[in-house]
């Protein structure tokens, strides 16, 4: 899948309500990038862990759907994210890298860094592969 395909699929989602866009894309890799901006900071003006978050989930999630193709359906069920470093401003780039794959399941690391790329966010994903249903 390419990254023109990627970015078309946010259209009207919450991907791109939160400017995130995806820039490269590898064999068991997906990197993109989120603006540190009104849309993601929390009233103390700083990155909204749930921002984080949702990014390295959607990193995730796509890293699996580039995998699984279209014919199966893919859902995140298990998340977590350490915030160990504050951001303010610039951007946050993610890099999800695919640890461990099954039939059914894919887990993946995401680390998210600032423009400095210094670590803001280590997170994990657990995503389900769904079976397509029988016609």
């Amino acid at each position: 899948m390419s990254l023109d395909a990627m970015n078309a699929m946010s259209a009207g989602t919450l991907m791109e309500q939160l400017g995130i866009v995806y820039t490269e894309v590898g064999p068991d890799y997906l990197c993109a990038s989120m603006p540190v901006d009104h849309r993601t900071v929390q009233p103390a003006g700083l990155l909204h862990g749930g921002a984080s978050a949702a990014l390295a989930e959607t990193l995730g999630s796509m890293g699996s759907v580039a995998i699984a193709g279209n014919k199966q359906a893919v859902v995140g069920i298990e998340i977590n994210a350490n915030h160990v470093r504050k951001a303010t401003s610039g951007h946050v780039h993610g890099k999800a890298t695919l640890l461990m794959r099954s039939r059914r399941l894919h887990v993946w690391d995401i680390r998210i860094t600032n423009d400095a790329g210094e670590t803001v966010c280590i997170s994990r994903l657990t995503v389900m592969v769904l079976e397509p249903k029988a016609e």
